[in-house]
This record gives structure tokens, C-alpha cells and sequence, in this order.
């Protein structure tokens, strides 16, 4: 009889991150969302005028100067609110995928999304690949 050769098995790829990967992303994430949901209270605040030393409590002579500038600045901010909202609600969905396990799982290809870029951008959900491939 032959000696049966023991072969090591490749290591499988894991299709997910353990729980305390996800508990160490969780903190990031949390980390973020505290700070883009004060920024955009900050940002909603200068479109509503809630927090504003505008023009409007100055005397009339620089309001005729500043309302072209004030008109922009409530623009800007208004565009750069939704876009914080916009990332805000990323975040949030990122919690949801942490909470179902399948964070950090990119969606085009199935792979982990490697953990130094979810460590820069929490909210990913497409590998660095399939983002490129998704541009060209």
C-alpha cells in the first residue's frame, strides 16, 4: 500500500471579515459620522441662517456689497450640506452591512475590499479593481 501523501490545503479566501474586524470598522465609521453630522448641522445652519452674523445684522451699507457674496456662500454651502447628507446616509448603510456581516464585501466582484481602504473610505463598497474598471 502506498503512504498517503499529506498535501496542505491552499487557504481558503475568506469571503468575509471576523466580527472583530467589523467591531474595529464599526468604531471608525461611528468616528466619522459624529463628525460629517456636526458638519453638516454646521453647514445647514449657514443655509438657514440659524447661526449667522450675515449682513442681515449689519448696517444697510454693506448689505448691498455682501448680498452677491452671501448669496454664493449660501449656494456653496447648500451643495456642500447635500453632499454631506449624501455621506452621512453612506455611512449609515455602511453600519447596516457591519450589522448583516457583509461589510466590506465589494459588490461588483464579490472579493474583500482590502482593509487599508476601507480604513481611508469606510463607506466603499467597490474594490479599488472594480471601481477602475467601472470608470473606463
Amino acid at each position: 500500500m502506498a503512504k498517503k501523501e499529506e498535501t496542505a490545503e491552499p487557504q481558503q479566501e475568506k469571503v468575509r471579515y471576523s466580527d472583530e474586524e467589523l467591531q474595529e470598522f464599526k468604531q471608525i465609521i461611528l468616528e466619522k459620522l459624529a463628525k460629517a453630522r456636526a458638519d453638516y448641522d454646521m453647514l445647514k445652519g449657514v443655509v438657514d441662517h440659524s447661526s449667522s452674523n450675515d449682513t442681515e445684522d449689519t448696517s444697510p451699507t454693506f448689505k448691498v456689497l455682501e448680498e452677491g457674496a452671501s448669496a454664493l456662500s449660501k449656494e456653496e454651502s447648500g451643495q456642500l450640506a447635500a453632499r454631506q447628507y449624501k455621506f452621512i446616509q453612506s455611512l449609515e448603510a455602511a453600519l447596516i452591512r457591519i450589522e448583516n456581516k457583509t461589510y466590506g464585501i465589494c459588490r461588483e466582484t464579490g472579493k474583500l475590499i482590502p482593509k487599508e481602504r476601507l480604513r481611508i473610505v469606510p463607506h466603499a463598497t467597490l474594490s479599488i479593481e472594480a471601481k477602475n474598471d467601472k470608470n473606463k
